[in-house]
């Protein structure tokens, strides 16, 4: 059996035997809202006025540094 094949049955078989080897569709449904939940959240903050107030004295002070 030349080496190609060979690696291709013991992948195949492998992946027969594994349990639980990925997430389930409901597992990715619950991933999917938790990280959109979680983008909602970080824009919530990062469009907050304080959180944009420091963003741009930031922003300001490292143009101010750099030229």
């Amino acid at each position: 059996m030349d080496r190609a094949r060979q690696l291709g049955v013991q992948w195949t078989l492998t992946a027969r035997t594994r349990r639980e080897a990925g997430m389930s569709t409901a597992e990715y449904a619950v991933g999917t809202i938790a990280a959109c939940g979680f983008a909602a959240l970080l824009f919530k903050v990062v469009t907050s006025g304080e959180v944009q107030e420091m963003l741009s004295a930031l922003i300001q002070k490292a143009l101010n540094l750099a030229g």
